[in-house]
Formats: structure tokens, C-alpha cells, sequence
């Protein structure tokens, strides 16, 4: 009997993702764990495994469809399923087939289960309102934890409450219209439509757009054929993930931007020592430096390390310190993490990072190698310019701009003397930061590098 392959849980707030190449076509033989297609999604190149080992019966999707996850891209016969398979009469076949039914029937996760969960699926409380009707069973595989609304508890799907946090919504007060009270994703727009509307007086015809509170929507293009000919490329996925977060991060985040300038003489003079001596995936980058007095500077500045919960009038301060670090690519712009780097040496650091860069540029990092990051070192040292303002990358609060160094005349009281000087830009989230702990930190961290003698190489 044909089995349905789906698409599996592939990280945590992924919620659909592009089908880029098929690996497989129908009558092909396939192992378990084998690589049925990619799919890129959040930024990542996923690739889709083979449940069970068999023959692919159908495939039912093409390069370039958009696929959520659970949905059904394959079918196929496990190896030796119909030997195996039990004879049944024709009334107890007829149940699955009617079960089949049901579940294509179902609604989509955010909207209220309408078929009873298994036995051993966990049951929510009923609903304050009715004590004595028993509440509609969830379906198994959702996490339905309960959200307090005012003096009543109403459930809520993981991604609806990761929706509300995303827009800055206190999901206390939205009004939730599933049964008992069940929050929806579409309850969240509704409750920042009617926000919005109530504050700015807009109506239908508003210009305010109820995705990204603050935010006005596009104004209507005007027809560019006339005046020469065009082409239309439609936005690739990562091309669209940056544009939903820069968009959201320019109009949430009251940003401010510091400027300073570091002497690297000195540093580069030990740098260019070290790599004359070292193999080449141990050479040492100005990127991997940075990381490492990054690192500690977060550490003694913890407001840095943070992110804002207006939800919850919270400062969420974190002990871990996982840096991204922006990677240019084909592609476009991915932020890998590099993962405590706090507790690791530059050598170390150094090492991880020439790794990471490189399976970056090439797609085959994994959704969890991009999640995770607490602070961000963007470094076009490399390509040019003098300066730069990056945008901050909620919810982090704080994102570092690397500029190219170039000589320079620096006055020593006495004589001037030629200083190899790198430009910095440090902006920051002001809700958070105030401007004289800003230009302390990037002060900090120009002194730091002024002195690679107190940088740690082993860890």
C-alpha cells in the first residue's frame, strides 16, 4: 500500500519552505534516510530524507513550489509493506479509509481540531465558561500550552504565541474566538488590525499595513513600461526573509548609530607573524579577533547581550554569548552563529569560523546554524568603505559594522606617525542602550583590539 512521505519539522518557527531540486522520480528505488529533494527555508538549504526504504509511487511536487510543513510531497511503497500487510475484511478497511478522509478534511493547526485525539493525547481543561461540556480534544501534535487571558486560560499554538511575540503583541489581551476561548493566528491580526486602526484613525483604505505594527505598506508602483523596457525577477526565498526582517527591524527599533576608530597597527603586525607560521585553516582573520574581543565585551556589558519583551515590560539577559557573523554569498546575506564564543580561544574561534564561512557560501548549513545569536559582526573591511550604519537584527539589540582600515596621520603629541586605523559602527536598540553606555562599549572594544597582548589564544 502507497504510503504519503510529508515534510518533517525541519526547526523551531520554520514554517514552509521552496522545493529547489528533486532527487528521485517515480518507479526509483530508495533507501531510508536517502535524500528525496531540498527545500530552502529560513534562509537554509534542508535537505528531505526517505522515511523508509521502498519505490517512489508519486511525486506530487515540482522545483520552485512552496510546500508547508506536514504537507504530502511524495508517495511510495515501503520494501515488502504488502507481504507484510495483515488480511482484513472489508469493514474494518473501510475505517482508515474513512480516518484518511477525516484528517484531509481537517483544518489547518491554527484553527480549532475537529476529530478526537487519540486515547493518550493529553486533554485540555474545559473551558472556564462551560465547566460542565467537555472541551474539544487538540490534535496530537500540537502544543497547545495554556495562555492566561484575563481571568480566564485559553489555549494557544506554539507559532500563534510566536506570531504575537514577533509583532510586539501581549497576547493576554487579544480575544481569542476557537472554542474555550482558543487564540488563532488570525485573532493576533485582527487584534493588531483594530490596534492600529484605533491609533491612527484607518479605516480599509489605510495605508498602515497590520503585518508589522508601524509599518506602511507599499505604495502602488508606477508603470515603468513607459519610459523603457523592464524585466520582473520574482524575490528569492532568502531575498524575502531579509526584506520581512530589515522591514520589521527599521520600524520597531529606534536605532542609533556610534562611530569610533581603532588603532591596528600593532595587531595586524602580530596577525601577519602568527599566519606566517600557521596551516591554512588555522590562519587568523580580523573577523575571528573580533569575535573574541566581541565576545568579552558582552560579557562586561551584559546589556548588549539582551533582547526586549515589551509583552511582558521584561529585559530578557542572556549568560550564553552566540555571535553571527554576516557571510556574503551568492545567495545573498546569511548570518551563521558561531556558538559560545566567549568559553574559545581566537585560535579556536579562528578555525570554527573559516569552516563556517565556507559551508555558508556553499548552502549546506543547517536552520539551527543560523538561529541563536544574541549579537551580530557585520565586517565589509574586505569589499571597501569608510563607514556604514547596520541595521540591528531583532531581536538582538546591538550589531557591530567593520570598515576598511587604511593608513592614517595620528598625532602623538609630539610628531605625527602613519597608524594603520579601522573604522567601527556600533549601532544599538536606544529603547535599551542609552548613548553614553554605547560609546563605552565601542570604546572598550577599540582599546581591546589596541592590545592583542591581552587576547587569549587557547580555549
Amino acid at each position: 500500500m502507497a504510503q504519503e512521505i510529508r515534510v518533517p519539522e525541519v526547526s523551531d518557527g520554520v514554517t514552509e519552505g521552496t522545493v529547489i531540486s528533486i532527487a528521485v522520480a517515480v518507479g526509483d528505488k530508495v533507501e531510508a534516510d536517502q535524500t528525496l529533494l531540498e527545500m530552502e527555508t529560513d534562509k537554509a538549504v534542508v535537505a528531505i530524507p526517505s522515511p523508509f526504504e521502498g519505490t517512489i509511487t508519486e511525486v506530487k511536487v515540482s522545483e520552485g513550489d512552496t510546500v508547508a510543513i506536514g504537507a504530502v510531497i511524495m508517495t511510495g511503497d515501503p520494501a515488502g509493506a504488502k507481504a507484510a500487510a495483515p488480511a482484513v475484511d472489508e469493514k474494518k478497511a473501510e475505517e482508515p479509509a474513512a480516518a484518511d478522509a477525516q484528517e484531509a478534511e481537517a483544518p489547518e493547526a491554527d484553527e480549532p481540531a475537529a476529530t478526537p485525539a487519540p486515547a493518550e493525547a493529553e486533554t485540555p481543561p474545559p473551558a472556564p465558561e462551560t465547566p460542565t461540556k467537555e472541551a474539544p480534544a487538540p490534535a496530537p501534535d500540537l502544543d497547545l500550552t495554556p495562555v492566561r487571558q484575563g481571568d480566564r486560560v485559553a489555549p494557544a499554538a506554539p507559532s500563534v504565541r510566536r506570531r504575537a511575540r514577533d509583532l510586539g503583541v501581549d497576547i493576554y489581551q487579544v480575544q481569542g474566538t476557537g472554542p474555550g476561548g482558543r487564540i488563532s493566528k488570525e485573532d493576533v491580526r485582527k487584534f493588531v488590525r483594530e490596534t492600529m486602526q484605533r491609533i491612527t484613525g484607518g479605516g480599509p483604505g489605510s495605508m498602515v499595513s497590520a503585518e508589522f505594527p508601524g509599518l506602511h505598506a507599499q505604495r502602488p508602483l508606477p508603470d515603468f513600461t513607459k519610459w523603457g523596457a523592464v524585466t520582473q525577477e520574482p524575490l528569492s526565498k532568502v531575498r524575502s526573509i531579509t526584506a520581512d526582517a530589515m522591514s520589521y527591524a527599521w520600524s520597531t527599533i529606534p536605532m542609533v548609530t556610534q562611530y569610533d576608530k581603532a588603532d591596528i597597527t600593532a595587531l595586524e603586525e602580530f596577525r601577519k607573524d602568527f599566519n606566517g607560521k600557521a596551516d591554512a585553516d588555522g590562519k587568523l582573520t580580523m573577523t575571528a579577533i573580533l569575535l573574541k574581543v566581541c565576545a568579552a565585551a558582552l560579557k562586561a556589558f551584559p546589556q548588549f547581550n539582551s533582547s526586549l519583551d515589551l509583552a511582558r515590560r521584561e529585559m530578557i539577559l542572556k549568560e550564553y554569548v552566540h555571535i553571527g557573523v554576516a557571510v556574503d554569498t551568492p545567495g545573498g546575506l546569511l548570518v551563521p552563529v558561531i556558538r559560545d564564543a566567549d568559553r574559545k580561544g581566537i585560535e579556536t574561534l579562528a578555525t570554527e569560523l573559516n569552516e563556517m564561512a565556507a559551508k555558508t557560501r556553499e548552502r549546506r548549513m543547517s536552520p539551527a546554524d543560523l538561529e541563536g545569536g544574541s549579537f551580530t559582526i557585520s565586517n565589509l573591511g574586505g569589499i571597501g568603505g569608510t563607514a556604514f550604519t547596520p541595521i540591528v537584527y531583532a531581536p538582538q539589540v546591538a550589531i557591530l559594522g567593520v570598515s576598511r582600515a587604511d593608513m592614517q596621520p595620528v598625532w602623538d603629541d609630539d610628531q605625527f606617525h602613519p597608524r594603520l586605523v579601522m573604522p567601527l559602527s556600533l549601532t544599538y536598540d536606544h529603547r535599551v542602550i542609552d548613548g553614553a553606555d554605547g560609546a563605552r562599549f565601542l570604546r572598550w572594544i577599540c582599546q581591546a583590539i589596541e592590545k592583542p597582548i591581552n587576547l587569549v589564544m587557547k580555549g
